[in-house]
């Protein structure tokens, strides 16, 4: 008999960060698969424009919230909000993030600070709501945190250490998690891309000195497209995933593996 072993379909996920770049592509790869979405970011304009063409396309129900993931009250207030409204939260993928690229001797504080109160704390905090409100209850759960390449290797590219240090920091997260709630039914896994084309990199990364780049550093000799994370972000957020846990995944056309 054939068996769906990815179905998603009615599950209820959280996409943090997703009024651009890869938040959206991944809130399109789960409506895609049939699940609800609830889409959060800062901006509430561009939310309501990624969820009128989520619903437009794939057919499913969105819900648009404006969201702040460093601020506590928020974070607690816009699960809550999701719970009353469809009594679970199934999935929460934990995108939101920022990047200070600057040489580490010349990193402030202000900007070090700042990305760990968005890429590390921001991501734990909205882990912390969801499994309190509604995983932990349920029983059942899938945390993807996105991670990134830069959070398990260095890089002579860009200098970005307080993003190196942050992301890094989320892949241990993801472990940490992984090992106490597991007993809860909860997977937390994470997913670490690689350089990824979205409307804000594009002009970047089909620079001469990026294309260059890609040849020397990355065995697949090129950047990653749209739709590529479609398939790690299904593949974490199956119920049928269920003894896969704490896992770093990453989706980088081959970049860490050298």
């Amino acid at each position: 008999m054939f068996k769906r072993i990815f179905e998603i379909s009615g599950n209820v996920a959280i996409v943090t960060g997703c009024s651009t770049g890869l938040g959206v592509q991944m809130a399109h790869a789960l409506a895609n698969q049939g699940c609800t979405i609830v889409a959060i970011a800062r901006r509430f304009d561009k939310l309501q424009e990624v969820c009128k063409e989520i619903e437009e396309q794939h057919g499913v129900e969105t819900m648009p919230i404006k969201c702040d993931i460093t601020n506590t009250e928020e974070v607690e207030e816009t699960v809550r909000k999701v719970v009353e409204r469809y009594g679970r939260v199934d999935i929460l993928v934990n995108n939101a993030g920022t990047g200070a690229v600057e040489h580490a001797e010349n990193i402030t504080d202000e900007q070090f600070q700042k990305e760990f109160d968005v890429d590390l704390f921001g991501t734990f905090k909205f882990a912390r709501a969801v499994a309190n409100q509604a995983m932990i209850p349920a029983g059942y759960g899938r945390i993807i945190n996105i991670a990134s390449m830069y959070g398990l290797v260095g890089n002579k590219i860009a200098g970005s250490a307080p993003y190196h240090a942050a992301k890094g920091g989320v892949v241990n997260l993801t472990r940490a998690l992984a090992a106490e709630w597991g007993a809860y039914g909860i997977t937390v896994n994470a997913i670490c891309p690689g350089y990824f084309y979205t409307p804000l990199t594009k002009e970047t990364l089909d620079s001469e000195f990026f294309q260059q780049n890609a040849q020397v550093m990355i065995p697949l000799g090129r950047y990653g497209n749209e739709g590529e994370l479609d398939t790690a972000i299904v593949f974490l957020a199956s119920p049928n995933s269920s003894y896969i846990t704490g896992i770093a995944l990453p989706v980088d056309g081959g970049y860490t593996c050298i």
